[in-house]
């Protein structure tokens, strides 16, 4: 009672080995999983042969199918010894390996394994490339269910089992989240044997090719250029070892705080300025201080980068059930996704048996004080915490300036201080009402007088006089000729 899987190698008869010949010469009987391989006619004659292609012929899905194929041949192996045949070598590409694998294990029916030639050794002739130098292989099904590829660009890839246009198209997709829409790659139709063709075409085209089949396979050159984020970290790791940088190797993670800010501030004047090739380099500084605390954390024994981005990757999953679960959650609007995700959070603190904490604790107090209190406001009025309308904010915003007016007669700086930061906690609130952005209304507040008053500077510079010849009304004048200028 064993079930014995053998490889048929990419397609013609002279692949076939000696062992899977011997083994196929000797059987009473042979599954196929399908006789729509080159050296099925050439076969050993003696066993029974059974094809499963009638099974791909159901709209069922591949699936589906694998299970029906693997439950059969349980039931078979129970009367008596089988040979399952399988295109190229078991464990490439081959899915009902593993399902079937694991069900003989719990049926105790002993499996073994004929390995024959894969499609992966005739592309690797065909495309003249060493396996060890880093390829990848990639199943296409999966990747057509993905939004981005899980491929270091650094190093070519493989991906098997394109055999539609649509599963090209869908394909296709996925790989233009990281790579150029002409980037040249490989369409590979029946690698190994006598009709095997390599065609040379873009990324953009490859649902075109009128060639593709169920032997049609995708080479993907490395992208190179340095453009894999594993690239990245071995440059920072290398940097922070005992021959690397000195500098590099001195910084901590409190030395390097400034810096993250820097970086911050740059990539956001990128943004401002639209200016999408700065903004590139910006975020890779950005992102050189993300790799760079992870290193220093790796040396100090602290975290991997698998920390790192298990925990975010968890997190986002699970703070977004209305798009990994929709059948069990669902939101209209984006307000409501906010709820959500307070609620979620919430709820995975009480699950930690996490004290008790404010929900405003989260917000960093180091930002700048106007993003600190537009934050406050927002979780605040998320609960419910909130004047009814705007007209409760104007008349607080009267009643808060009435108490800078009273406090200005007293002689007390400390109660002025904390009367006029009243007041622009609640202007801060009102723009929140108002669905302003304090922070960049006061940055575009601050641009714009930058503009008039280096305007202003210039009537000056132009007139050869000093600043203090000349009254505050006719600075003014300038002022406002800036200003119809449009500055």
């Amino acid at each position: 009672m064993t079930i014995t899987i053998v490889g048929l190698g990419p397609g013609d008869i002279d692949d076939l080995s000696r062992k899977a010949w011997r083994t196929l010469k000797q059987a009473k009987t042979v599954y196929l999983r399908t006789n729509q391989h080159g050296c099925v006619p050439c076969l050993p004659q003696g066993a029974t042969y059974h094809s499963f292609d009638g099974l791909y012929n159901t709209k069922e899905n591949f699936g589906a199918v694998y299970d029906r194929i693997v439950e059969a041949l349980i039931t078979a192996a129970k009367d008596g010894d089988i040979v399952y045949a399988v295109p190229g070598d078991p464990f490439v590409g081959e899915s009902t390996t593993q399902k079937l694998i694991t069900r003989a294990k719990t049926e105790h029916i002993p499996i073994e394994i004929v390995s024959g030639i894969s499609y992966i050794e005739p592309m690797l002739r065909l495309i003249g490339y060493d396996a060890l130098d880093g390829i990848q292989l990639l199943d296409g099904l999966d990747l057509i269910t993905m939004h981005h590829p899980p491929i270091n660009p650094d190093y070519p890839a493989i991906i098997g089992q394109v055999y539609s246009q649509m599963v090209a198209s869908d394909m296709k997709l996925t790989l233009m989240n990281q790579y150029p829409d002409e980037f040249e790659v490989m369409l590979i139709h029946s690698a190994g044997t006598s009709d095997e063709r390599v065609e040379k075409i873009h990324l953009y085209e490859i649902d075109h090719s009128e060639h593709i089949g169920h032997t049609t396979s995708l080479y993907l050159p490395a992208l190179g250029g340095m453009s894999s984020f594993e690239q990245f970290q071995e440059i920072i790791a290398h940097l922070r070892a005992p021959e690397g940088c000195p500098w590099d190797r001195k910084q901590t993670h409190q030395t390097l705080i400034k810096y993250m800010i820097e970086e911050a501030y740059e990539a956001i004047q990128a943004i401002e300025d639209d200016d999408p090739e700065e903004l590139a380099k910006e975020l890779g500084d950005l992102l050189l201080q993300v790799v760079l605390h992870t290193q220093i954390a790796i040396d100090e024994g602290e975290f991997y980068m698998a920390d790192v981005l298990r925990h975010v990757n968890e997190k986002m999953i699970r703070r977004h059930p209305h798009v990994w679960k929709p059948d069990e959650v669902s939101v209209d609007s984006a307000e409501e996704v906010v709820t959500n995700w307070e609620a979620i959070k919430a709820k995975e603190k009480a699950d930690t048996g996490d004290v008790f904490e404010s929900m405003l604790a989260g917000v960093p107090k180091v930002m700048p004080a106007l993003m600190v209190a537009t934050q406050y406001q927002d979780r605040m009025a998320r609960v419910g915490f909130d004047w009814a309308d705007v007209k409760g904010v104007v008349d607080k915003i009267r009643e808060e300036l009435d108490e800078v007016l009273e406090a200005q007669t007293e002689d007390d700086p400390v109660h002025l201080m904390e009367e006029v930061g009243d007041l622009f906690f609640v202007m801060v609130n009102w723009a929140r009402w108002m669905k302003i952005d304090p922070e960049m209304a006061l940055k575009k507040a601050n641009e714009k007088v930058y503009r008039r008053f280096e305007y202003v500077e210039k009537r000056v510079t132009e007139s050869g006089k000093p600043f203090t010849d000349f009254t505050l009304a006719e600075l003014d004048e300038f002022w406002n000729m800036g200003k119809k200028l449009g500055l």
